[in-house]
Protein backbone atom coordinates (compact mmCIF):
# COMPACT_ATOMS: atom_id res chain seq x y z
CA UNK A 1 0.00 0.00 0.00
CA UNK A 2 0.97 3.91 -0.80
CA UNK A 3 2.43 6.03 1.81
CA UNK A 4 -0.05 8.51 0.87
CA UNK A 5 -3.42 6.40 0.63
CA UNK A 6 -6.30 8.06 1.41
CA UNK A 7 -3.99 11.31 1.90
CA UNK A 8 -4.73 14.56 0.55
CA UNK A 9 -1.66 17.20 0.03
CA UNK A 10 -1.91 20.71 -0.20
CA UNK A 11 1.12 22.18 -2.33
CA UNK A 12 2.01 25.18 -3.77
CA UNK A 13 4.51 26.11 -6.35
CA UNK A 14 5.65 28.77 -8.84
CA UNK A 15 5.72 32.49 -8.10
CA UNK A 16 3.31 35.23 -7.81
CA UNK A 17 3.11 37.99 -9.96
CA UNK A 18 1.81 41.25 -8.14
CA UNK A 19 0.14 43.85 -10.53
CA UNK A 20 1.77 47.36 -11.23
CA UNK A 21 -1.06 48.41 -14.13
CA UNK A 22 -2.57 45.83 -16.85
CA UNK A 23 0.59 45.37 -18.44
CA UNK A 24 3.32 45.38 -15.80
CA UNK A 25 3.59 43.40 -12.33
CA UNK A 26 6.30 43.04 -9.73
CA UNK A 27 7.06 38.72 -9.92
CA UNK A 28 10.15 36.46 -9.41
CA UNK A 29 12.47 33.80 -10.75
CA UNK A 30 10.43 30.99 -9.72
CA UNK A 31 10.05 28.53 -12.40
CA UNK A 32 7.57 26.07 -10.30
CA UNK A 33 9.96 22.54 -11.08
CA UNK A 34 10.51 21.89 -7.30
CA UNK A 35 6.60 21.87 -6.33
CA UNK A 36 5.57 20.36 -9.46
CA UNK A 37 7.99 17.39 -9.10
CA UNK A 38 6.79 17.04 -5.49
CA UNK A 39 3.53 17.21 -6.46
CA UNK A 40 4.16 14.39 -9.56
CA UNK A 41 5.82 11.88 -6.54
CA UNK A 42 3.61 12.39 -3.57
CA UNK A 43 0.69 11.61 -6.41
CA UNK A 44 2.58 8.83 -7.57
CA UNK A 45 2.61 7.32 -3.74
CA UNK A 46 -1.22 7.41 -3.67
CA UNK A 47 -1.99 11.10 -2.35
CA UNK A 48 -4.90 13.08 -3.70
CA UNK A 49 -2.86 16.73 -4.43
CA UNK A 50 -4.19 19.64 -4.47
CA UNK A 51 -1.58 22.06 -6.39
CA UNK A 52 -2.01 25.85 -6.05
CA UNK A 53 -0.22 27.18 -8.71
CA UNK A 54 0.71 30.60 -9.67
CA UNK A 55 1.89 31.57 -13.09
CA UNK A 56 4.27 29.17 -14.85
CA UNK A 57 5.03 27.07 -17.97
CA UNK A 58 4.41 23.59 -16.74
CA UNK A 59 1.69 20.92 -16.85
CA UNK A 60 0.52 18.51 -13.75
CA UNK A 61 0.50 14.98 -15.58
CA UNK A 62 -0.85 12.73 -12.74
CA UNK A 63 -4.43 12.26 -12.52
CA UNK A 64 -4.49 12.73 -8.34
CA UNK A 65 -2.94 16.36 -9.31
CA UNK A 66 -6.21 18.66 -9.00
CA UNK A 67 -4.31 22.31 -10.19
CA UNK A 68 -5.18 25.04 -8.64
CA UNK A 69 -4.21 28.58 -10.56
CA UNK A 70 -3.88 31.38 -9.19
CA UNK A 71 -1.67 34.88 -9.87
CA UNK A 72 -1.30 36.75 -6.57
CA UNK A 73 0.15 36.14 -3.17
CA UNK A 74 -3.88 37.24 -1.86
CA UNK A 75 -5.35 34.77 -4.58
CA UNK A 76 -2.89 32.06 -3.08
CA UNK A 77 -3.53 32.74 0.57
CA UNK A 78 -7.40 32.13 -0.24
CA UNK A 79 -6.98 28.85 -2.21
CA UNK A 80 -4.87 27.62 0.77
CA UNK A 81 -7.00 28.60 3.35
CA UNK A 82 -9.74 27.43 0.70
CA UNK A 83 -8.20 23.64 1.24
CA UNK A 84 -6.31 23.01 4.46
CA UNK A 85 -8.56 22.06 6.30
CA UNK A 86 -9.13 18.94 4.62
CA UNK A 87 -5.64 17.73 4.50
CA UNK A 88 -3.48 15.81 6.25
CA UNK A 89 -0.08 17.16 5.02
CA UNK A 90 0.75 20.74 3.41
CA UNK A 91 4.22 21.77 1.83
CA UNK A 92 4.33 25.53 1.01
CA UNK A 93 7.25 25.66 -1.75
CA UNK A 94 5.95 28.74 -3.63
CA UNK A 95 7.89 31.74 -3.77
CA UNK A 96 5.27 34.27 -2.48
CA UNK A 97 5.78 38.03 -2.87
CA UNK A 98 6.41 40.02 0.29
CA UNK A 99 4.77 42.76 -0.99
CA UNK A 100 2.51 43.64 -2.95
CA UNK A 101 1.13 47.24 -4.64
CA UNK A 102 -1.42 49.07 -2.54
CA UNK A 103 -2.96 51.30 -5.22
CA UNK A 104 -2.35 49.39 -8.81
CA UNK A 105 -3.05 50.95 -11.95
CA UNK A 106 -6.37 50.18 -14.29
CA UNK A 107 -4.63 51.47 -17.30
CA UNK A 108 -1.17 51.65 -18.80
CA UNK A 109 1.13 54.03 -16.87
CA UNK A 110 2.84 56.15 -19.25
CA UNK A 111 6.65 57.36 -19.11
CA UNK A 112 6.21 60.52 -18.50
CA UNK A 113 8.95 61.33 -15.39
CA UNK A 114 12.56 60.13 -14.79
CA UNK A 115 11.48 58.76 -11.78
CA UNK A 116 8.36 56.55 -10.96
CA UNK A 117 7.47 55.66 -7.00
CA UNK A 118 5.09 52.43 -6.39
CA UNK A 119 4.12 52.46 -2.80
CA UNK A 120 4.24 48.25 -1.42
CA UNK A 121 2.36 46.58 1.36
CA UNK A 122 3.21 43.25 3.03
CA UNK A 123 0.87 40.85 2.09
CA UNK A 124 -0.67 37.75 4.14
CA UNK A 125 1.84 35.26 5.26
CA UNK A 126 0.28 32.40 4.18
CA UNK A 127 2.84 30.11 5.85
CA UNK A 128 2.26 31.45 9.19
CA UNK A 129 -1.35 31.66 8.92
CA UNK A 130 -1.90 28.45 8.40
CA UNK A 131 0.78 27.36 11.54
CA UNK A 132 -1.30 29.35 13.85
CA UNK A 133 -4.64 27.31 12.77
CA UNK A 134 -2.90 23.79 12.01
CA UNK A 135 -4.42 20.90 14.14
CA UNK A 136 -1.83 18.46 15.96
CA UNK A 137 -2.86 15.62 12.99
CA UNK A 138 -1.87 18.12 10.24
CA UNK A 139 2.11 18.47 9.14
CA UNK A 140 3.01 21.70 7.49
CA UNK A 141 5.96 22.32 5.42
CA UNK A 142 7.91 24.95 4.58
CA UNK A 143 10.33 26.47 2.00
CA UNK A 144 13.38 28.62 2.60
CA UNK A 145 15.32 30.07 0.17
CA UNK A 146 18.45 32.14 1.53
CA UNK A 147 21.29 33.88 0.21
CA UNK A 148 22.99 34.61 3.89
CA UNK A 149 23.29 32.71 7.11
CA UNK A 150 20.89 29.95 5.93
CA UNK A 151 20.24 27.52 9.10
CA UNK A 152 19.83 30.32 11.33
CA UNK A 153 17.23 32.16 9.18
CA UNK A 154 15.50 28.75 8.19
CA UNK A 155 15.68 27.86 12.08
CA UNK A 156 14.06 30.65 12.77
CA UNK A 157 11.52 30.38 10.35
CA UNK A 158 10.38 27.09 11.47
CA UNK A 159 9.95 28.53 14.92
CA UNK A 160 8.05 31.35 14.24
CA UNK A 161 5.68 29.61 11.71
CA UNK A 162 5.21 26.74 13.56
CA UNK A 163 6.49 24.40 11.21
CA UNK A 164 7.09 20.61 11.63
CA UNK A 165 10.18 21.11 9.26
CA UNK A 166 11.70 23.28 6.42
CA UNK A 167 13.44 22.89 2.95
CA UNK A 168 16.06 24.75 2.40
CA UNK A 169 17.44 26.38 -0.34
CA UNK A 170 20.45 27.75 -0.88
CA UNK A 171 21.23 30.68 -3.83
CA UNK A 172 24.96 30.26 -2.76
CA UNK A 173 25.06 26.49 -4.08
CA UNK A 174 26.05 26.32 -7.85
CA UNK A 175 22.83 24.19 -9.27
CA UNK A 176 20.43 25.03 -6.75
CA UNK A 177 17.74 27.64 -6.96
CA UNK A 178 14.87 28.97 -9.44
CA UNK A 179 14.68 27.78 -12.59
CA UNK A 180 17.33 24.77 -12.68
CA UNK A 181 16.16 21.64 -12.92
CA UNK A 182 18.39 20.47 -10.27
CA UNK A 183 18.64 21.40 -6.37
CA UNK A 184 20.94 21.08 -2.98
CA UNK A 185 18.60 20.87 -0.43
CA UNK A 186 19.22 20.80 3.89
CA UNK A 187 16.03 19.46 6.12
CA UNK A 188 15.51 21.57 9.40
CA UNK A 189 12.71 19.75 11.31
CA UNK A 190 11.56 20.42 14.88
CA UNK A 191 13.07 18.07 16.58
CA UNK A 192 16.05 19.76 16.22
CA UNK A 193 17.23 17.59 13.56
CA UNK A 194 19.09 18.70 10.27
CA UNK A 195 20.11 16.76 7.24
CA UNK A 196 21.67 17.73 4.17
CA UNK A 197 21.27 15.99 0.53
CA UNK A 198 23.64 16.54 -2.50
CA UNK A 199 22.94 18.28 -5.72
CA UNK A 200 20.50 15.91 -7.61
CA UNK A 201 17.77 16.36 -10.34
CA UNK A 202 14.84 18.25 -8.77
CA UNK A 203 12.55 15.01 -8.99
CA UNK A 204 14.84 12.73 -6.94
CA UNK A 205 14.71 16.00 -4.43
CA UNK A 206 11.06 15.38 -4.51
CA UNK A 207 11.47 11.61 -3.32
CA UNK A 208 13.92 12.74 -0.82
CA UNK A 209 11.08 15.01 0.56
CA UNK A 210 8.69 12.17 0.61
CA UNK A 211 10.74 9.94 2.05
CA UNK A 212 11.65 12.24 4.80
CA UNK A 213 7.86 12.50 5.35
CA UNK A 214 7.53 9.16 5.76
CA UNK A 215 10.06 8.94 8.93
CA UNK A 216 8.90 12.18 10.36
CA UNK A 217 5.60 10.81 10.67
CA UNK A 218 6.97 7.40 12.44
CA UNK A 219 8.99 10.10 14.71
CA UNK A 220 6.06 11.94 15.77
CA UNK A 221 4.05 8.66 16.79
CA UNK A 222 7.31 7.77 18.71
CA UNK A 223 7.07 11.19 20.41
Amino acid sequence: MNFLANKKVLLTAGPTYEPIDPVRFIGNRSSGKMGYAIAEVFAEAGAEVILVSGPVNLQAQHENIQVVSVETAAEMYEACHEHFDSCQVAILAAAVADYTIANPSDIKIKKKTDQLSIDLVKTKDILKSLGQIKSDKQILVGFALETNNELENAKGKLEKKNLDFIVLNSLQDKGAGFKHQTNKITILDKYNKITKFELKDKSLVAQDILAYLQEFVQKMKNN
